[in-house]
């Protein structure tokens, strides 16, 4: 042994020449084993506030050039909620500068921090709160730097013009005080971030800056983007969700002027043209050539809850506590439903993809870039740093609609014809029957009274599967799905968590010692589903707030004064009395057809507060409703921009309204039969209420909540109720259609 060592050591050779050098190699490698054992564990970085913690460098977020140039990071794409507005206020407001002086760039793989989905209003709490922070500590380093080039102490400057000027009037600009790498060092868990009563851009109206192309006829979606030598593309869906491509002879659509290509993998059927309306015309030849085998796959739509009930295959415990036993007390039990419901984009999916060379560059209206980059490499089989997904707006969202299915489609397209770009823009029938939908609920509650007039027992069941089966994985998106080599979707999971799912909101922000909610899974559905704005929450609360209102009345108490009684939460009480008050709540006997009706919840029982008070007109003969007015009070946190947290609440009012009254997905034992804006029909302008109020609570210095689904399941209940108050009639079924109106009054 002593021999080997000395001469040369232990080579490859020696160990298999022999055990004695075996021996040798086991004894060191146990000592190092040894040494690693006696070592502490490696500590665990520090918690960095928002998505910092997941992308932790300064210049991942924010670059400063020689020239002044200011840049801001986000991985959060704007979709029309108005989040580029606040994000530009916020980095303005810490690094002292005006919100024109800095580009903000949105979710891009090749640029931005990958903050996976821009969904479940978390961008403020997210990437707000991220932007805040790394802003505050860049404006550290600048006024530090400059503290030691002039020679003052930091608290003798302050920042004006991109610059920061000492006492003296000497001045240095932010250019000037960043070099190449003094940004890129990682964050720190605690900024020095300003406080409320110092703001300068924070906390004020600021107009959005999305909107001026949009109302002027410029570039402002992903279906004006225009790029040289661009093909437009067309694709032919199957007729049905079960349909097989059977045959197809595309002869005649080939020799059709300008079309360029017929694509066909397996069930994907595209034509490819050099104009948009030559595409549109041979994707309808090509649809007239195209013969389809079909089966009958789905349900009979009336008897969909009893089929959702028989989907169940798993039972997940929500929330329990106490014994939610019904007593002998009053008590109200009742079944709700939701039907499947469509994003309702107002212009169809659309992207645009092109390759040079080895690399792919797609242009898309997804919330996920990251993960949409992910699916659309893993269905063409490319290394993952060779696709590249940058977000557009489209004229449509509020969920995974069919922006990236589109994506797909054209990224398909893109492979088959590299060198020129390729845009794909889908047509009504195909959002409307292809897009995934919102899916159908089922809601059973038990409740009972105690004899203090406050819920002594409550049992909630719901049956719902996943509300999310968004990229990525290949067999999320359509193209994948019909390919030749075709990708299967994953199977979707029960997952309960704090923020939920299909149990959003099941849980209620009420204190009910007494309560058993539960979750019936389905991992199937008949239809393609995905999330919709606020997920489960609009069903649940719906429920839950439909409810609290019949509970009231059996303990013959005031709707509001009811809730209160079950409030502890002094935010959540702040909403529901302000709603209440500037509405003008009164027990008094409404108008003739007329009626009024209350909701709250506290968004996933953990972001925004939100309560709304409505007064709605119901026409015994017809059966139409109408909501005349509106009145909400929010609370979500810190404001940023008091008009975007207004815009967004809204819109979330007039957007329940709609889904609340007329929205539902119609199909037959085939196919979807709702592919028009009559067969679906949507709020119009006639209906619209006279009023709609928002007031805000602000909480300066409390982190931020998000804002734009807190108002989804509030308002449908406050229809539901105002229907009730106005009728004396409980209507449990979404939508409140005229038939289903007339029917529960017996007009």
């Amino acid at each position: 042994m002593t021999d080997i060592l000395e001469k040369g050591g232990i080579t490859r050779r020696t160990v298999l020449a022999g055990a004695g050098a075996l021996v040798v190699s086991f004894s060191l490698l146990s000592r190092s084993l040894a040494q690693e054992a006696t070592q502490p564990p490696a500590p665990e970085p520090p918690k960095l506030p928002g998505s910092l913690d997941e992308n932790r460098f300064l210049d991942a977020w924010i670059r400063i050039d020689a020239d002044g140039a200011i840049t801001v990071f986000t991985g959060k794409a704007e979709l029309g909620q108005g989040i580029r507005t606040a994000l530009l206020q916020v980095a303005a407001e810490e690094l002292d500068v005006e919100p024109g002086d800095i580009e903000l760039v949105t979710a891009d793989t090749g640029r931005t921090p990958d903050e996976g989905f821009t969904a479940g209003s978390q961008s403020m709490q997210n990437s707000g709160t991220a932007i805040r922070h790394a802003a505050a500590q860049v404006r550290e380093i600048l006024f530090a730097e400059a503290a030691r080039r002039l020679a003052v102490a930091s608290g003798e400057l302050k920042a004006e013009g991109k610059a920061v000027i000492a006492s003296d009037g000497r001045s240095v600009g932010y250019g000037e005080l960043v070099s190449a790498q003094m940004l890129h060092i990682e964050a720190r868990p605690q900024s020095s971030v300003k406080q409320p009563g110092t703001f300068r851009v924070m906390g004020k109206p600021m107009p959005r800056v999305d909107i001026p192309a949009k109302v002027t006829g410029g570039v402002a979606y992903v279906h004006d983007l225009r790029l040289e030598g661009m093909l437009h593309a067309r694709v032919v869906r199957p007729p049905s969700p079960g349909a097989r491509l059977a045959n197809l002879d595309a002869s005649g659509v080939e020799a059709m002027p300008g079309v360029v290509s017929v694509i066909r993998d397996g069930g994907f059927l595209a034509v490819v043209s050099e104009g948009e309306w030559q595409a549109v015309a041979a994707m309808r030849a090509l649809a007239t050539a195209a013969r389809w085998e079909e089966v009958a796959t789905l349900p009979e739509q009336a008897d969909l809850p009893a089929v959702l009930q028989d989907l169940e295959r798993e039972v997940g415990v929500v929330s329990e506590s106490g014994s939610p036993d019904i007593g002998d007390g009053k008590t109200f039990e009742a079944t709700f439903t939701r039907p499947y419901q469509i994003h309702g984009a107002i212009g169809p999916s659309c992207a645009v993809a092109r390759i040079e060379g080895e690399r792919l560059t797609v242009w898309s209206h997804t919330q996920g870039v990251y993960p949409d980059r992910e699916a659309i490499a893993e269905m063409l089989g490319m290394p993952l740093e060779q696709v590249r997904v940058i977000h557009m707006e489209g004229s449509g969202c509020y969920g995974h609609n069919g922006a990236d299915d589109a994506a797909a489609d054209a990224a398909l397209i893109a492979q088959k014809l590299p060198g020129r770009p390729v845009r794909v823009q889908w047509m009504r029938e195909q959002e409307h029957a292809w897009e995934p939908y919102g899916p159908a609920m089922l809601v059973k509650v038990r409740a009972s009274l105690g004899g203090d007039g406050r819920i002594s027992g409550w049992n909630y069941d719901l049956w719902s599967n996943t509300h999310s089966t968004r990229p990525g994985g290949a067999g999320a998106l359509l193209a994948a799905r019909h390919k030749e080599q075709s990708f299967t979707p994953k199977t979707p999971e029960l997952n309960i968590s704090p923020s939920g799912n299909g149990d959003r909101n099941a849980n209620p922000t009420y204190v009910l010692p007494n309560k058993r909610v539960l979750w019936h899974f389905l991992p199937d559905m008949p239809l393609r589903v995905s999330a919709l704005r606020a997920l489960g929450a609009y069903a649940n609360v719906f429920a839950v707030e439909s409810t609290m209102d019949e509970l009231a009345l059996a303990a013959d108490a005031d709707p509001v004064e009811f809730r209160l009684r079950h409030l502890e939460d002094p935010r959540a009480r702040a909403v529901v009395e302000l709603a209440a008050e500037r509405f003008g709540w009164s027990n008094a006997a409404p108008p003739s057809g007329r009626g009024r009706g209350f909701g709250f919840a506290r968004y996933k029982t953990l972001a925004a507060y939100l309560a709304v008070a409505v007064e709605a007109e119901v026409e015994r003969e017809t059966g139409r409703v109408r909501v005349v007015r509106a009145v909400s009070a929010i609370d979500s946190g810190e404001v940023v921009n008091p008009d975007g947290i207004r815009n967004q609440t809204e819109g979330g009012i007039l957007q329940s309204i709609s889904w609340t009254l007329y929205e539902a997905v119609t199909f037959d034992d085939t196919r979807i039969t709702s592919i028009d804006w009559s067969s679906y029909p949507i709020l119009r302008f006639a209906s619209v209420p006279d009023s709609v109020e928002v007031h805000i609570i602000d909480r300066p210095g409390e982190p931020f909540l998000g804002t734009g689904e807190a108002a989804q399941g509030p308002v449908a209940a406050a229809v539901g109720n105002a229907i009730r108050n106005a009728t004396g009639r409980r209507l449990y079924d979404l939508p409140f259609t005229r038939d289903r109106v007339r029917n529960a009054i017996g007009a």
